[in-house]
C-alpha cells in the first residue's frame, strides 16, 4: 500500500469554487478499483491549505488514477486555481 499527500495553496478568492471543482474527480476517484482511501482537507489555521489525502493498493494503482478521463480532465482546471502545490507518495516503512 501508498499513501499520497496532495497539498495545495489555493488562491484565496478562488477556495469555494476549487472546493466545488473537486466533487467529481473525488466522487469518480472512491469508485476506483485499487482506491483505498480519498479524502480532501483544509486546514484549520490557513483555509488557502486544503490538501488531499490518498491510499493506493500500489504504485500502479496511483499510475492509473492519474491518468484516468476524470483526473486528466479536472486537475488541470485546479491547477489554474492554486497558487503552488506539492505531491508527496510514501510507503510504509514500519
Amino acid at each position: 500500500m501508498i499513501k499520497v499527500v496532495a497539498k495545495s495553496v489555493v488562491k484565496k478568492e478562488k477556495i469555494e469554487k476549487y472546493k466545488k471543482m473537486v466533487d467529481e474527480l473525488i466522487e469518480k476517484t472512491r469508485k476506483e478499483d485499487k482506491n483505498i482511501k480519498y479524502e480532501l482537507y483544509q486546514d484549520v489555521d490557513n483555509p488557502q491549505v486544503i490538501t488531499f489525502i490518498e491510499e493506493w493498493e500500489d504504485h500502479k494503482s496511483l499510475e492509473e488514477h492519474m491518468n484516468s478521463k476524470h483526473f486528466e480532465k479536472i486537475v488541470p482546471q485546479l491547477n489554474k486555481l492554486r497558487e503552488t502545490s506539492e505531491v508527496n507518495v510514501y510507503k510504509k516503512v514500519k
